[in-house]
């Protein structure tokens, strides 16, 4: 009898070769690793309280480990059968992004483990998009990248079979799991020559860098895989201190006491030699820009409460910086004067209902019996003493960051080129499945923490 190796060891062997598939094809990942890992070091020094929090939380373990990683894939079918890679790795799609928002041609979710075990075990994460053909303006070039498109497959045969094995047997075995990691991590491997010829990729190009980047090439190579740092501002002054060339803002909330969400930082994509066929089948030397180095950090996962504030202070200080959005040289000013009146404080945060908390007891609030304790609010217990609250991780994105990081990496020229068009259902449809709503979920990991305290 075949003993299956579990969704959880999949997704850190895959996790292990990509990122080590990545180091290969873009040396300077090596050094974004080498740096996160020193300020990592240095903060937890630094702050014995975070480091204990962490300790606590499962999070020291995990910080090492902790990737994502970002695709885009061209049609629905290559969306419905990454869905089915990636659940054999224990993940689903969490959360709806629509990035037209900023003027990008896509909309998104995020694979990543639903439960906080598999989360702790290994949190990887892949932001996968569609491209939304509809979109592309021009009838014929419109048409010729789906042509384009329907011509390739970016699976190979040894991870369809795979799959489908999986599926049928309820899981893989030692053997065929490495041999499962091995066939799909070809579908993100880099490839240094093109489908198409200069001229289509430069027409494609000129619609939109990232229709280009995702049609003219035999799969969606990753693009990025991003580390997490405990100090982003340190991360960005040392990307700039080793030379590299580092995106002049960081993206998301502004620098606070208690980091919330989300906070991204990247180094530029680099330009890459690719070759292009001519109609002879010759090679034409040219170059195309896709993959960089992005850093993030984590904050607390906000309530439907918390995200409504931060969405509409955000708006705000975009829509007053004018046509130059986020790029206006007193953008950051701006941002710290419209969070002040963002709670930046635990205690506020979590009485107000903004943030998401995860409770337990202490040694005084075990020694209460479990009747007395019922009877007590959380806010009672910890106030008696009795409990404890630890934010809870955010562990998705957030659609305007993605795209300003996308943009600082694809030109900024295209901001405004689309309006919204969020249209969830028509990506559940090409997904083939109902789409996870991150809400619900820090809402349960909330819930079961404070049923454990009256347990």
């Amino acid at each position: 009898m075949t003993t299956f190796v579990s969704p959880d060891r999949i997704r850190g062997l895959f996790a292990q070769a990509m990122s080590d598939m990545y180091r290969s094809e873009v040396p300077l990942y090596g050094d974004l690793i080498e740096l996160v890992g020193e300020i990592n070091r240095a903060a937890l020094e630094a702050d014995p309280a975070l480091a204990a929090r962490l300790e606590r939380n499962g999070e020291i373990e995990r910080l090492d480990l902790e990737r994502h990683g970002a695709i885009r894939v061209g049609t629905p079918a290559e969306l419905a059968m990454l869905r089915r890679v990636f659940a054999i790795m224990g993940m689903q799609p969490v959360g709806y992004y629509d990035l037209t928002v900023a003027g990008v041609p896509v909309h998104s979710t995020a694979f990543r483990p639903l439960d906080e075990a598999s989360l702790a075990a290994n949190p990887f994460r892949i932001f996968t998009s569609l491209l939304r053909l509809e979109l592309i303006g021009d009838p014929a070039l419109r048409a010729e990248a789906e042509a384009i498109l329907a011509r390739r497959d970016i699976f190979t045969a040894g991870a369809r079979a795979l799959v489908e094995q999986a599926e049928r047997d309820g899981g893989l075995g030692e053997d065929d799991a490495r041999r499962f990691v091995a066939e799909v991590l070809e579908t993100f491997r880099w490839h240094g020559d093109a489908t198409v010829s200069l001229e289509t990729y430069k027409a494609l190009h000129g619609l939109h860098r990232l229709v280009a980047d995702v049609v003219c090439f035999r799969g969606p190579h990753i693009n990025h895989l991003t580390p997490r740092t405990l100090d982003i501002d340190a991360a960005q002054a040392g990307m700039l201190a080793r030379g590299l060339q580092a995106k002049a803002l960081i993206e998301g909330p502004p620098r606070r006491a208690v980091p919330i969400l989300l906070r991204q930082t990247s180094f530029k994509a680099l330009e890459e030699e690719v070759s292009y066929p001519d109609a002879d089948g010759k090679l034409v030397p040219g170059s195309h820009t896709a993959r960089f180095g992005e850093i993030e950090q984590r904050g607390l996962a906000l309530t439907p409460a918390g995200r409504e504030l931060y969405d509409r202070l955000l708006a705000e200080v975009r829509q007053a910086g004018g046509a130059a959005g986020n790029t206006a040289a007193d953008y950051p000013q701006r941002l710290a004067a419209a969070f002040a009146v963002f709670p930046d404080d635990e205690a506020t945060l979590r009485r107000e209902g903004l943030g998401y908390f995860r409770y337990r007891l202490t040694e005084a609030g075990a020694a209460v019996p479990a009747g007395e304790r019922a009877a007590m609010t959380p806010e009672a217990m910890i106030d008696a003493g009795y409990a404890e609250a630890d934010p809870i991780v955010y562990e998705d994105f957030l659609p305007v960051s993605a795209a300003g990081i996308f943009q600082s990496n694809l030109g900024g020229g295209e901001q405004r080129a689309y309006d919204a068009h969020a249209n969830q259902d028509a990506f559940e449809a090409a997904l083939g499945a109902t789409i996870n709503d991150p809400f619900a979920l820090y809402a349960q990991a909330q819930e079961a923490s404070i049923a454990s305290l009256r347990a």
